[in-house]
C-alpha cells in the first residue's frame, strides 16, 4: 500500500510522524485519534501556494465541519486561514482560536434568529440562502443598527461526479438560490435596509476526484459576476467553495493535486474577472483536502471470529467513524503492530454498535489478526470525530496531536458521567 509521506513503518510498526502507533495506543489506549500538526501545515501551505502562484489576492477558509477541535482551528489561524463556518458554534470557537472575523463566512441553509444576530454582532458576513433569510437578516441588522456584509450562495445546477449525498450544487440541493434568480436576489438586498452586497458564494460538493466541475463552476461564478457588476454590486470577494478530493484507495484514486486544480481553476477566475474590470478577493474552502490525511484511528482488536467470512471485532464503531456507513466510504486498514507482514487472509474489521451496518472496512487481505492487535484506519482527519455520537451510551474517545517529539491530548476522552451530566431528574419521579 502506498503511504502518503507522515506515514512510515519503522521495525515492523507503523508509525505516524516521528511516534510508533503501539506506543501511542499503550499509553492513551484505544479507541484514539491522532492527528498530526505538521501533516496539517504542510497540506496548507501547498494549496496556498499553488493558488497564489497565479493570483496572489487570495484567502483560505477553512471548512470547520471538517473537524472542529480547537487545536485544529488554531492551527489554521496561525496560518492566517479564516473559515467557512456552518452554526453558531463553529463562529465562537473560530474567534476564540483567534480568527478575523472578517475572515469568516457564515454559511447555512436554514440559520436561526440566534444565528443571525450573532453574526451581525460579531462582524461576520453571511452567505445568505433565501430571500427569506435576507429579510430576516435585514431586520436584525435594523434592529441593531449596524449594516451587515453579505453574499449570496448560488446553486450552479452542476452535476458532480460524488456521492449523491455529498453533491451541493445539483439543481435539485437544497442549498443555494438557483442562478435564474440571482440577480433579483442582489437587487432586493441592494434596496435592503443595513444590508451591503459585497461578495457571491457557491461550493459544488464534496470528495470530488476531476477538476473540470470546479472549472465549469468558476466560469459560471465570473459569468453572474459581470451582471452583478452591471446592476452595481461592488464585488469584494468570490467565493468557490471547496470540494478537492483525497485518495482514500491509496492505490488506486487519481485524486487531482492542489498545483492542478489551480492550473484548471485559476486561468477561468482570472480571465473571467480581468473581462470584467474587477479584482475581487478568492476565497476557497478546502476541508478535507487539509486535513483528511492527517488524522488515523487507531483501535485495538477485541476478538476474532469466524462465521460465513472473518470478522475482526474492534473497539471503535460507527460511532466514532460514520463515514463506512452513511456514505459507504472506503478507508485503508493497517495492522499497525504487523505493518510489514504480507496479507494472508480477508478480514471484515467490524464495530461494537448494535447495528449490522456497524462495518469499519470489508473484505480486505490483511496479515493473521489475533486479538490484542492494533488496527490503523488511515485518512480520518476529515468528517471523523466531528460526526461522532454517544449511540449505545458509547463515549467518545480521545483526539491526540503530535507534532515532532511531543503528542499530547488535544480533547480528553468522556466517559459515563459526561453522558450523564446534560440529563435531568423528572420533578414528577421521585428519587
Amino acid at each position: 500500500m502506498k503511504l502518503p509521506e507522515h506515514l512510515t513503518i519503522k521495525d515492523g510498526h507503523l508509525m505516524i510522524g516521528s511516534h510508533d502507533c503501539n506506543d501511542l495506543a499503550e499509553s492513551y489506549g484505544t479507541p484514539l485519534y491522532v492527528t498530526d500538526e505538521k501533516r496539517i501545515r504542510e497540506n496548507f501551505t501547498r494549496y496556498n501556494s499553488a493558488l497564489k502562484k497565479h493570483y496572489n489576492n487570495v484567502r483560505m477558509l477553512y471548512a470547520a465541519k471538517a473537524n472542529g477541535n480547537m487545536a485544529v482551528l488554531k492551527t489554521f489561524a496561525d496560518l492566517g486561514a479564516g473559515a467557512d463556518v456552518f452554526s453558531s458554534g463553529e463562529l465562537h470557537l473560530a474567534l476564540l482560536a483567534g480568527m478575523n472575523p472578517e475572515n469568516l463566512l457564515f454559511n447555512g441553509s436554514s440559520k436561526t434568529k440566534e444565528d443571525l444576530e450573532l453574526a451581525v454582532d460579531k462582524g461576520v458576513r453571511v452567505s445568505v440562502d433565501s430571500f427569506d433569510e435576507l429579510a430576516q437578516l435585514s431586520e436584525v441588522a435594523k434592529a441593531k443598527g449596524k449594516d451587515v456584509e453579505i453574499s449570496f450562495r448560488i446553486n450552479p445546477a452542476i452535476d458532480v461526479p460524488t456521492h449523491p449525498k455529498i453533491a451541493t450544487g445539483l439543481a435539485t440541493s437544497k442549498f443555494g438560490i438557483p442562478a435564474d434568480q440571482i440577480l433579483d436576489a442582489y437587487r432586493a438586498a441592494l434596496e435592503a435596509d443595513n444590508i451591503d452586497p459585497v461578495g457571491m458564494h457557491c461550493h459544488i460538493g464534496s470528495q470530488i476526484l476531476e477538476v473540470l466541475p470546479f472549472a465549469k463552476a468558476a466560469e459560471i461564478m465570473v459569468k453572474i459576476a459581470g451582471k452583478l457588476t452591471d446592476i452595481g454590486v461592488k464585488l469584494k470577494f468570490i467565493d468557490i467553495g471547496g470540494g478537492l478530493g483525497i485518495p482514500y484507495h491509496h492505490d488506486s484514486d487519481n485524486a487531482p493535486t492542489p498545483e492542478e486544480y489551480a492550473d484548471a481553476v485559476m486561468p477561468v477566475f482570472l480571465e473571467g474577472i480581468a473581462r470584467i474590470g474587477i479584482k475581487p478577493e478568492l476565497w476557497v474552502e478546502p476541508g478535507r483536502n487539509l486535513m483528511g490525511d492527517t488524522t488515523i484511528l487507531l483501535t485495538g482488536v477485541n476478538s476474532v471470529k469466524t462465521a460465513h467470512k472473518k470478522f475482526v471485532n474492534v473497539d471503535a464503531g460507527f460511532n466514532l467513524l460514520l463515514r463506512p456507513a452513511m456514505y459507504d466510504s472506503y478507508h485503508e486498514v493497517i495492522v499497525a503492530n504487523r505493518a510489514d507482514q504480507k496479507p494472508e487472509l480477508e478480514y471484515t474489521v467490524t464495530g461494537p454498535i448494535c447495528e449490522s451496518g456497524d462495518i469499519i472496512a470489508a473484505d480486505r487481505m490483511l496479515p493473521h489478526v489475533e486479538r490484542g492487535d492494533l488496527i490503523a484506519v488511515l485518512d480520518c482527519g476529515a468528517y471523523g470525530y466531528s460526526m461522532a455520537s454517544q449511540y449505545n451510551c458509547r463515549p467518545r474517545c480521545p483526539e491526540i496531536m503530535v507534532n515532532g517529539d511531543r503528542s499530547a491530548y488535544m480533547r480528553r476522552g468522556e466517559t459515563v458521567i459526561d453522558i450523564l451530566n446534560t440529563m435531568a431528574d423528572l420533578p414528577w419521579v421521585e428519587k
